[in-house]
């Protein structure tokens, strides 16, 4: 090959270096640069979000929450930056973008439910709504939350049976454990029963109950008393609620119950049960017949 071929190759490469090489060095250079901010910010967040959410859930919570942010960052950031450099080297993107979209429409229709429950599982941590530890009932389980992730949510219910919900079907949450709790009464009397005297009664043993020490620990303030909440048929119903640390109610709530029951018959307070009573009815004139009863062995009648 004669020399003004390689003098020409090498203007040509020497003017490409001095045009798109340098765009593309320096696209390189932004990018490296954007990536490293990105992890130092990513980095800062989940140091902060770590230090205000304390709790052996928190720091797991915290990392799912980075890596999103940091994943997402890097994959717009390496996107954007490979068009960017295709582009300089002078390949045609217009074929590759409407290929992208094809397969992106492909892709959003097969996972869609996928995405659904990644990005519900997103907010989910990011809004705190659940954490590791709490027990919450969602999309009709009950449990203790023993994992919180990106896509499920792991439960284990009192039996020890274990449910993995999708993130994508939960519409609504009840958490019974989050910051503290209420063990809620409705403690049934008799109408004969005088009422003030009742709660007086219920005050008195929530407060030796708060008292003592294997569960003072447990209670945060003394019972609150709601007052007579209704009419049932066969019992004046009162409410009343004590105030607990998380998961912590259904423990003194079975005390609390326990002395109830012990203190009310002690006191000879009726609780009222289902029972019925038998009408034979009574005729015009005169009084009704007499009703005849009989055990069972003077009836000579036995039982098979």
């Amino acid at each position: 090959m004669p020399a003004s071929y390689f003098s020409r190759l090498f203007d040509r490469s020497l003017e490409w270096f001095a045009t798109s090489g340098l765009r593309i060095l320096l696209i390189v250079i932004v990018m490296v640069v954007i990536l490293a901010l990105v992890k130092r910010a990513v980095d800062r967040f989940r140091g902060l979000y770590s230090g205000t959410l304390p709790g052996p859930g928190q720091v797991k919570r915290a990392d799912t929450l980075t890596h999103v942010i940091r994943d997402v960052a890097r994959v717009v950031v390496l996107a954007v930056g490979g068009m960017m450099i295709l582009s300089e080297v002078g390949v045609d993107l217009k074929p590759l973008l409407a290929a992208a979209g094809l397969g992106g429409l492909a892709i959003g229709f097969g996972g869609q439910s996928l995405v659904k429950d990644v990005i519900s599982g997103f907010f989910i941590l990011l809004e705190d709504s659940i954490r590791v530890g709490d027990v919450v009932e969602i999309a009709g389980v009950g449990g203790l939350v023993e994992e919180v992730k990106l896509r499920t949510i792991t439960l284990r219910d009192l039996s020890g049976n274990v449910h993995v919900v999708p993130n994508g079907v939960i519409d609504k949450v009840k958490n019974m454990t989050k910051l503290y709790s209420y063990y809620l009464m409705n403690v049934g009397v008799a109408y004969r029963e005088n009422v003030d005297e009742v709660m007086a009664v219920l005050k008195d043993i929530a407060s030796e109950l708060q008292a003592d020490p294997d569960f003072s620990a447990d209670i945060l303030e003394p019972m609150e008393m709601l007052g007579v909440d209704q009419f049932a048929d066969s019992a004046v119903i009162i409410k009343c609620r004590i105030k607990t640390v998380p998961m912590k109610q259904w423990r003194v709530g079975r005390e609390m119950n326990r002395r109830i029951k012990i203190t009310f018959d002690a006191k000879g307070i009726e609780i009222p049960f289902p029972h019925q009573t038998i009408y034979w009815g009574e005729p015009k004139t005169g009084t009704p017949p007499p009703l005849y009863t009989a055990q069972w062995p003077q009836a000579g009648i036995t039982s098979r």
